[in-house]
């Protein structure tokens, strides 16, 4: 893996997510990246650079947060950086693997993609999602319950829909953990 890269790419995304505090942000990005080497290493076929790279670049483009098309800013970042086109293409099919919205039920083809779809999610569970989860609430007008209900629409459901073994192990703690404090929530509201 070409270190000078990576360097490059996490230089470029804390420029790019300057100012983003709702859990989309370069610290929500080095999560993903980490959780996806950790997994990386059990999966010895991958492509670890596409993975990297993908991970680190995988909210580049979200349409929560920007106006592009076709993963331009992500394209256009690899390109400067003279990745290769079809490794840049392949980066790009990895991280158009990612949202949760757009991606319901689907399983990538791809190992990388795989890879980066559960590094991603295992970041929307245990205590980083609950505080990712009501910092984005909070930054568009959620009450704590709207918030709450993101648990049962989305959180829940990741465990049972990632794709890796060590990404499943991962997340069995950080799963409980959410149910832990949903129960906790739960019996504070009521009080």
């Amino acid at each position: 893996m070409n270190d000078a890269i990576i360097t490059a790419t996490i230089s470029y995304i804390r420029d790019l997510f300057h100012g983003c505090f709702g859990g989309h942000d370069a610290a929500h990005s080095l999560r993903v990246y980490r959780n996806a080497l950790r997994i990386a290493e059990g999966e010895p076929d991958c492509d670890m650079e596409i993975v990297a790279l993908a991970a680190l670049l995988h909210d580049a483009d979200d349409h929560k947060l920007f106006h592009t098309e076709n993963n331009a800013n992500a394209r256009s970042f690899l390109t400067a950086q003279k990745v290769a086109p079809e490794k840049i293409e392949r980066i790009c099919e990895a991280i158009n693997t990612v949202s949760f919205s757009q991606n319901r039920g689907k399983r990538p083809e791809t190992l990388e993609g795989k890879i980066v779809q559960d590094a991603d999610r295992l970041d929307a569970l245990g205590a980083i999602g609950v505080a990712r989860t009501f910092a984005y609430g909070g930054e568009h007008g959620r009450s704590l319950d709207e918030s709450v209900a993101h648990f049962h629409e989305k959180l829940l459901l990741l465990k049972d829909e990632l794709n890796t073994e060590t990404a499943r192990k991962l997340a069995e703690p950080r799963h409980a953990f959410l149910e832990q404090f949903l129960e906790e929530y739960e019996k504070e509201s009521g009080e």
